[in-house]
């Protein structure tokens, strides 16, 4: 996501030996990762984000969303259970990855600031260069899962590393760095009606319009936990572009979000249960948006990680729609 969230440090970072750290600064407290992972294994967990899980739900939710649309519109009764294994281990990967190679990228920013000096690279735990041969070891075991798929969806997961390479340079040049990570991170929306159809549609491409504006919204808010930092390193963000009138922008953004994913269905043949579930999903979304305060880190905090959420909604309706539908139309 975004880089930086908190006062910068007041002094140099220590100069001897590394030690393993009992937590990342803005890592959740009690996290699987600081209390039974092995000691020793905790700065690579760390890197790949293993104790902050909430961006593996959001890469993998429209990977499963496009999977469950596409059989959708075959009438199957259920998803394919060996895609969904695949997508997620795809997802918990490539994730990692691309942390690790973000956190590499933005080490020097990061170790200017209270919040991030704590990472693996900047605290001195990890080697940058470590990191990035993490990151390639990584990718490597998300290509052995993108294989698996036919040959239409591996080419098409291939074309989306032109957008991992970018995004974490973005923030340094554009006030849109939200759009290239909802174009990068939502690619999934388009990879799992390519692994059951071996092709792209309306429906798959409306669900990946709608499923950028969504990150355009939810990492905006996520944004404005850092906009002191960012403003201070000279970074970019939605949330600095739109300023003020964030909770107007993230509403329009949501509601478009929503609008997309409704033709999405209406193009693969879904049925009431999803919309239903859609009805739903924007009740959350608008509970988002309302209760919104970007001068309180926790609230933004708070309301980024709800979309997971959203996420379990989404898919829910989507196999509910095709459960119900086979029911009826047997009986």
């Amino acid at each position: 996501m975004t880089a930086t969230s908190a006062p910068p440090t007041s002094g140099h970072l220590p100069t001897e030996a590394p030690t393993i750290a009992p937590s990342v600064a803005d890592a959740p407290a009690g996290n699987w990762v600081d209390r039974i992972a092995p000691v020793t294994w905790r700065p690579y967990l760390r890197l790949a984000r293993l104790d902050r899980p909430i961006g593996a739900w959001l890469l993998l939710f429209p990977c499963w969303w496009s999977l469950a649309l596409a059989e959708v519109s075959r009438l199957r009764p259920y998803p394919n259970v060996w895609f969904l294994v695949l997508f997620a281990v795809g997802a918990l990967v490539m994730r990692g990855s691309g942390c690790a190679y973000n956190d590499y990228v933005d080490r020097d920013f990061d170790a200017k600031v209270a919040r991030t000096a704590s990472r693996p690279i900047p605290s001195g735990q990890i080697k940058p260069s470590h990191a990035l041969a993490f990151a390639v070891i990584l990718a490597l075991v998300g290509f052995v899962v993108l294989v698996q798929f036919n040959a239409f969806a591996i080419w098409l997961g291939i074309s989306s590393l032109a957008l991992v390479a970018i995004y974490p340079f973005m923030k340094r040049v554009t006030y849109w760095p939200q759009l290239v990570l909802g174009l990068a991170f939502n690619w999934g929306a388009l990879m799992g009606w390519a692994a059951v159809k071996g092709s792209l549609a309306s429906a798959p491409l409306l669900l990946y319009a709608g499923s950028v504006l969504w990150t355009i919204g939810y990492d905006t808010i996520y944004a404005h936990q850092d906009k002191e930092d960012d403003l201070m390193l000279g970074l970019k963000s939605t949330a600095l572009k739109f300023g003020d009138a964030t909770i107007d922008y993230v509403g329009y953004l949501y509601a478009g979000a929503v609008v997309f994913w409704a033709l999405a269905g209406a193009a693969a043949g879904a049925h009431l249960i999803y919309f239903t579930a859609l009805a739903l999903i924007s009740l959350q979304l608008a509970w988002q948006v309302t209760t919104l305060d970007i001068t309180n880190a926790r609230n933004c905090l708070r309301r980024f990680r709800s979309n997971r959420d959203v996420g379990v909604a989404l898919f829910l309706g989507l196999v509910a729609d095709m459960a119900l539908s086979r029911i009826a139309g047997l009986s």
